[in-house]
């Protein structure tokens, strides 16, 4: 924490932490367990010894072991192929469910679900949830899949969708998520690269009030994925589909389960063999397929960060409304079920059949921790004062993660969700990492968009292009100088990209792909990415730095800020506006947006041009891509496309700039 008297003398800070909620939180325990005085000696002790501190965190947490570790961490090959737990045996369903049978927590509701349809609602508890997924792990070993089988789920969010990802990793499978809004194409390329074996999806799902057909794409996917011998397809639509099912291949899930038993064991698996296979889209190339081990996702994520940092509580109700294709799904899936605490599953989208629905969602069931992203609430800023009809009293902690914040959000989110009195737990990491590299905690203050500190056993430090640690106050590239325990195991069947796109720009140091700054007040700040750094005049700097002006005006209510080549200025800036309803895209709000950006940053960074588009390229988990709007705007390749979840926004920017098909 930072002493009370440079917080008065500061006055900077948006929220300060009570002494109540320091003293009562899972990260004050833990302290007292490790003997350290406060956060950031933790961090430097962790940083020193991340052996050290994994220990404490799985007695902490109480991560179980069908056999335990030899040896918790060896380096020997190198940092980039660090192993952990060496000679133990676990499996995530072990930790996330088995543990809790005989306990308290069996009887309490886990899983509580509500389709996009409110009068449906669906109730689980641990051991009725339990049961489902034994009775599908039996079924899917009936069918020959195993031990180190690659089974990919293209699902909507359902319960069964969390049912299946437990049942296969229970069984020792390697889990394949697919976000449900992908074409044909992504979908084929992931079965293809990850030599799925088995594909387990549902007929369709409801999508702003029609049916949207799930199996018809897998069908086509599957004309070039055909090494995939097993489809076991959910009847989630009833009548409303036709659903062609293939001899021979493809199985209702009704099928799947009939006969087995409620009660099957769990395969006892190295801990550092692959549970999950996440796809993440490249700048360039194919997708690459992180690996997340049994151990690993359990032991950063879950428990260091969600728990310990997070706060996360048995008492908590998890509510962060995410396809299961990002890792927030896994996540979901996770967090709540390691600790005891329960899960909603939303189906649809938060803002249909009405533009209340996220709020009424939280209310209803009483959300206690509540994940968002940045995107999530710009978008729904633009319905202006409903929120405030809602009671969200049951709220406890919010979180949010996947890109930067700019101020105007954040504040919104602040205020009129937290009431300016509960704390944002704001991370950063990827999937590439299956943790935290920056994080919020409940024992820091907060600024709009700001991280409390470090996160643990990473070593991150911001240094210059030499690797070299830079001052607070100076914008520097992110890196990782430990090896963490939920790092990727390279990357799938791709060693030599593995190290090409993380170890080999400062040989031996992680080079994440971000920058970012420490303030005065010893807090960080993600500004963007680092192949997103605009420079101008000589002078970097962060796209955020510009979007946050623009939302400040109030007329918009989205930003993708790029440079574009200039003989004088090295970059000139280009902005990409989405108008807040109501809101004129013309002239006059183009120069009021302009003069925003020269008074905030001078004369230097007038924007070239103002242009408004409907919406900005999105990726499944809603990151705005802005190499895709640099790209476009330059006349060039985009790179990977597949995980957009709204391709028809480049077309609208390439209509816009009049650049070629």
């Amino acid at each position: 924490m930072i002493s009370m008297e440079k917080q008065e003398r500061t006055g900077q800070f948006s929220w300060m932490p009570s002494r109540q909620l320091v003293e009562q939180s899972n990260l004050r325990a833990f302290l007292a367990l490790t003997g350290m005085p406060d956060y950031e000696s933790l961090v430097q002790k962790a940083d020193a010894d991340p052996a050290w501190l994994m220990g404490h965190v799985f007695r902490f947490c109480g991560i179980r072991f069908y056999r335990n570790y030899d040896q918790m961490l060896d380096a020997s090959g190198g940092i980039a192929w660090a192993r952990w737990c060496v000679g133990g045996t676990t499996n995530l369903v072990l930790n996330c469910l088995d543990k809790h049978r005989g306990t308290p927590a069996w009887d309490r509701t886990f899983l509580t679900w509500e389709g996009e349809r409110s009068e449906e609602r669906r109730s689980l508890s641990y051991r009725e949830f339990d049961a489902e997924v034994c009775r599908f792990a039996a079924g899917l070993k009936a069918l020959g899949i195993g031990r180190g089988d690659t089974v990919g789920i293209f699902m909507p969010n359902l319960p069964e969708t969390y049912v299946a990802f437990f049942a296969v990793i229970k069984i020792g499978a390697i889990l394949m998520p697919l976000f449900s809004g992908f074409g044909a194409h992504p979908v084929a390329t992931r079965l293809k690269d990850g030599g799925a074996k088995a594909v387990i999806t549902a007929d369709g799902t409801w999508r702003r009030g029609t049916t949207a057909a799930l199996k018809p794409v897998l069908d086509e996917a599957l004309l070039e994925a055909r090494d995939v011998k097993h489809v076991i397809v959910l009847k989630r639509m009833g009548d409303t589909l036709a659903t062609p099912m293939q001899a021979g291949r493809d199985r209702w899930w009704s099928e799947v389960i009939d006969g087995q038993p409620d009660d099957f064991p769990t395969e006892e698996m190295e801990a550092e063999a692959p549970a999950i296979l996440l796809y993440t889209s490249g700048t360039t190339g194919k997708p690459k397929g992180c690996v997340w081990t049994h151990v690993g996702f359990l032991g950063s994520m879950v428990t260091r960060d969600m728990h310990i940092c997070g706060d996360f509580k048995q008492s908590d109700r998890f509510f962060f409304m995410s396809d299961m294709g990002w890792m927030v799904g896994a996540m979901c899936a996770c967090i709540p079920s390691m600790f005891g605490g329960s899960l909603l599953v939303a189906e649809g989208t938060p803002d249909y059949p009405d533009t209340g629905r996220f709020w009424r969602l939280i209310q209803d069931h009483k959300v206690t921790y509540l994940g968002v992203s940045p995107t999530l609430i710009r978008g729904l800023m633009r319905h202006g004062d409903e929120v405030d009809s809602y009671d969200l009293s049951a709220l406890r902690i919010l979180c949010s993660g996947g890109e930067a914040w700019t101020e105007a959000p954040w504040r919104w989110f602040f205020e009129r969700v937290g009431k300016s009195a509960l704390p944002i737990i704001n991370v950063s990491g990827g999937t590439e990492v299956g943790g935290c590299i920056f994080t919020g905690t409940v024992h820091h203050p907060m600024k709009p968009g700001s991280f409390g500190g470090r996160g643990l056993g990473m070593g991150t430090d911001i240094v210059d292009d030499t690797g070299r640690q830079v001052p607070p106050g100076q914008v520097g590239e992110v890196v990782l100088r430990q090896a963490s325990i939920g790092m990727t195991k390279s990357l799938w069947k791709d060693d030599a990209r593995y190290l090409e796109s993380y170890w080999n720009t400062i040989p031996g140091i992680w080079v994440h792909g971000d920058f970012a700054m420490q303030d005065e007040d010893g807090l960080y700040f993600i500004l963007g990415r680092s192949d997103d750094t605009i420079k101008v005049s000589g002078k970097r700097t962060g796209p955020s730095e510009i979007e946050s002006l623009l939302m400040a005006t109030g007329l918009i209510s989205e930003a993708a800020v790029i440079g574009v080549p200039d003989p004088l200025k090295g970059s000139a800036i280009v902005c990409v506006c989405v108008a807040m309803p109501g809101v004129a895209p013309d002239e006059d709000s183009a120069a009021v947006l302009s003069r925003a950006v020269v008074t905030g940053m001078g004369a230097s960074y007038r924007p070239q041009q103002v242009v408004f588009v409907s919406d900005l390229p999105k990726t499944r988990n809603m990151k705005v891509m802005r190499r895709v709007v640099r790209a476009v705007f330059q006349g060039n390749e985009p790179g990977d496309l597949t995980a957009l979840v709204n391709p028809e926004a480049v077309a609208e920017l390439r209509a816009v700039t009049g650049s070629a098909q």
